[in-house]
């Protein structure tokens, strides 16, 4: 479900990583550990998107690689079995009583300026679901995580349905374990404690 219509840099401060960067895991932990308060007791990943489209099945892609890790810290929503799409995002979203001092991290797939396509941007604040498909749906998120998956301008929509697996795949992949190291750092669990199962 794509989220924001465009991101424009001019706007919100936000943290731009390229996709396939060496050391992107560890570029996003240190983005993630900035933004997550210190009286943080729980974290809550909103994974959003589609698991029938390519371009959109990042958030539960990412949602599927963290759904049994660290269970006592993290929990996640929207995952490749049970994506949180257009259809329920509304109504699942409206079922959860977070606790006090928990942290919503949402991720999801979005349409950028050309300059920032094929990029992982981190941003403070909640996404928008849907935006970049005309929808309007509620704002969701303490901090958002984005993969630019195409041009803002693109025209046809079937575009998604095609969008290179092995770009979604290395994001998918490289945001999943920056989570799990933040996640890690943040709650002081061991330094070998796996990252994915």
């Amino acid at each position: 479900m794509l989220a924001q219509k465009h991101i424009n840099n001019n706007v919100i401060p936000q943290s731009i990583i390229p996709y396939d960067h060496k050391i992107a895991p560890y570029l996003i932990r240190n983005v993630l550990f900035q933004h997550i308060p210190k009286a943080t007791k729980h974290i809550y990943v909103m994974g959003i998107g589609s698991n029938q489209i390519n371009g959109d099945s990042l958030g539960p892609f990412v949602g599927t690689l963290l759904q049994h890790k660290f269970p006592r810290h993290l929990t996640v929503l929207g995952n490749l079995q049970s994506p949180l799409d257009s259809s329920n995002l509304v109504s699942e979203f409206t079922k959860i009583c977070l606790p006090q001092n928990s942290f919503v991290i949402a991720i999801d797939s979005v349409l950028g300026s050309k300059n920032i396509v094929h990029s992982i941007v981190i941003k403070d604040g909640p996404l928008l679901p849907g935006a970049g498909l005309g929808k309007q749906l509620p704002a969701i998120g303490d901090c958002s995580i984005m993969g630019v998956v195409l041009e803002k301008d693109f025209q046809d929509q079937s575009t998604l349905f095609h969008t290179n697996l092995h770009l979604i795949y290395t994001m998918t992949t490289n945001i999943a374990k920056g989570i799990s190291l933040a996640v890690r750092q943040f709650f002081q669990y061991p330094p070998n404690y796996p990252i994915f199962l």
